[in-house]
């Protein structure tokens, strides 16, 4: 089993983008469902935002 994490930005209604690691990210409201991210690309994504 997955654990899920939100960001600690996130307010504590289900209204949030969870992150899985190894797995994807997914959206607290429609839990069943994800898509999948690979560890390199989310290393990506996490280095260009950072860079903003």
């Amino acid at each position: 089993m997955t654990a899920w994490r939100k960001s600690s930005y996130s307010s504590t209604a289900d209204n949030c983008v969870e992150v899985g690691r190894g797995v994807g990210v997914r959206d607290s409201k429609a839990p069943s469902t994800h898509v999948p991210v690979s560890a390199d690309s989310w290393s990506a994504f996490l280095a260009t935002v950072k860079c903003r």
